[in-house]
């Protein structure tokens, strides 16, 4: 059995909510053996995750929540490896916005457990609503790693200004579902760099404090 292994794949694009567009980069994470592997995020351009897949069966393509950058790249995804989407039904309306005609294949919920590899490794679904009303980050204690979205960063919670997003709710997401889990954990996220729940806990008054 192949040890679990996590690629990450930078993919760039805009971002489009509120009649405004910005130009970001994005995080795509393919985690698995040399078996099989899930998807986390499919941000903007299909072939470069495809090419880090490398041949492996993919069994899900998960997804943090519904912002554009984040599922641009889905139904492409899902054409070239047949696997299914999951997203948080609570970010429905931002699916739409892309896939008007279609549907997410598997509704997430909150401790919903998806397999990873075939040595019984699982990522489990913590919903933390904030960035926006489905926002979901997907735990792994066998990998040591939280993989967050938008919802925490290297510096503190993800944007709040926009539609559908409210700064106290991703503050108490973050705090209860987040923060609780072992400090050693490396917290992979949607956008910039990796930190880890012990470098980011320290600074939830400063958060709070700042309101933003």
């Amino acid at each position: 059995m192949s040890a679990l292994r996590i690629d990450t794949v930078v993919t760039s694009g805009t971002f489009s909510l509120d009649g405004e567009t910005f130009d970001v980069d994005n995080n795509v994470y393919v985690i698995g053996d040399d078996t099989s592997c899930v998807i986390v995020d499919a941000a903007h351009d299909a072939a470069p995750v495809i090419e880090a897949v490398a041949g492996r069966k993919v069994t899900a393509i998960l997804l943090t929540h519904g912002h554009d950058d984040h599922l641009h790249a889905a139904g492409a995804l899902k054409e070239a490896t047949g696997a299914p989407t999951h997203l948080n039904p609570a970010d429905r309306m931002l699916w739409d916005v892309v896939y008007p005609e279609s549907a997410p294949d598997h509704e997430l919920a909150d401790g919903t457990e998806i397999p990873v590899g075939s040595g019984g490794a699982a990522l489990r679904a913590l919903h933390t609503p904030g960035h926006s009303p489905g926002s979901t980050c997907f735990y792994s204690a066998d990998l040591g790693v939280v993989l967050t979205g938008d919802t925490l960063f290297n510096g503190g919670p993800g944007a709040t200004g926009r539609s559908y997003s409210d700064f106290p709710t991703i503050i108490e997401s973050i705090r209860d579902k987040l923060l609780t889990l072992p400090e050693e954990t490396k917290v992979l996220t949607g956008h910039g760099d990796t930190t880890s729940i012990g470098a980011e806990s320290p600074h939830l008054e400063e958060w709070i404090a700042r309101g933003h």
